[in-house]
């Protein structure tokens, strides 16, 4: 039942779609690679967590196979996409390495090498960023790693990327036009 607060327009809303409302960083692919094979999956959840040197928190769920490989390899590329390829971004996320497929081929990506990891960058990605996982103290409770990067790469030819960003329920957001504020802030 919808409750409503005295003298407002404010309405209940569901703690189940929370994320939605504070979830709204570009969705990303996360690679990882062990024995020789890579595996790709898109992931939402993350966070920047300090500047320099940059720290990113993310959770990746014990049920997705890529989280064996990032607890063992310690290392993944986080890929950033834009609105060109979302089906395709989609579409990893829809299917899993654990059944023997080959994201890359099966979805017409460009596995790049990298330098400083295994894990291989994403030719049609607007950036990627190389990452060693640096804490693992909340893995067991709630999956979450701390990933430091080590290496960034960006398209120089993409002036204006247009990421995509998960509100929930298969809906996206595309990021759009910028605005410039004085600002404090970094």
């Amino acid at each position: 039942m919808t409750q409503r607060l005295p003298l407002t327009k404010m309405r209940s809303f569901p703690l189940s779609k929370v994320y939605g409302l504070l979830e709204t960083g570009p969705v990303v692919m996360l690679t990882t690679s062990r024995n020789g094979k890579a595996n790709a999956m898109t992931m939402s959840w993350h966070t920047m967590l300090d500047f320099e040197p940059p720290l990113i928190g993310c959770v990746v769920s014990n049920r997705d196979y890529t989280f064996e490989i990032l607890r063992k390899t310690k290392e993944c590329v986080i890929a950033i996409p834009t609105v060109e390829i979302a089906r395709k971004t989609v579409e990893v996320g829809n299917s899993s390495g654990r059944d023997g497929i080959d994201k890359f081929k099966k979805f017409g990506l460009t596995a790049l090498p990298a330098i400083c990891v295994k894990a291989p960058l994403i030719k049609e990605c607007y950036a990627n960023l190389e990452c060693k996982v640096v804490d693992t103290a909340m893995v067991n409770k709630y999956n979450f790693f701390v990933l430091e990067v080590q290496k960034a790469w960006i398209d120089p030819a993409r002036k204006n990327p247009r990421t995509i960003h998960h509100l929930g329920n298969g809906v996206f957001m595309v990021a759009g036009r910028t605005i410039k504020l004085p600002s404090k802030m970094r």
